[in-house]
């Protein structure tokens, strides 16, 4: 896109059903929402070729991506704890040193 907008799946399918119902044409709903007519026939497009998709995903796929989003979910979770604890740590050290009080090395124990 020339101006860099980023639109969201969620988005793009809400716009393309919306052309696709034919309440509106496809420049009244260009206008409103600042998007080319073009761009808005291109996804009518694409959600007619993949409407398919959203019924094709097997129990086993759906349990699946739900597995891995829990668990990508839990990475973040978890690295963000990890950073909040290494903060804690240099600052503990530091405070110690200033102290005069002689720390280990390494995070090991």
């Amino acid at each position: 896109m020339a101006n860099g907008r980023v639109f969201t799946p969620e988005y793009k399918a809400k716009l393309a059903l919306e052309v696709e119902r034919g309440e509106n044409t496809t420049s009244e709903i260009g206008l409103r929402e600042s998007v080319a007519p073009k761009l808005l026939n291109t996804w009518r497009r694409e959600l007619e070729e993949n409407a398919y998709k959203a019924f094709s995903a097997s129990k086993d796929e759906k349990i699946a991506q739900n597995q891995a989003l829990a668990a990508q979910e839990r990475e973040e979770s978890l690295m963000t704890k990890i950073g909040q604890l290494t903060c804690e740590l240099d600052w503990l050290k530091k405070k110690a040193e200033r102290a005069g009080i002689q720390t280990k090395s390494g995070y090991g124990g």
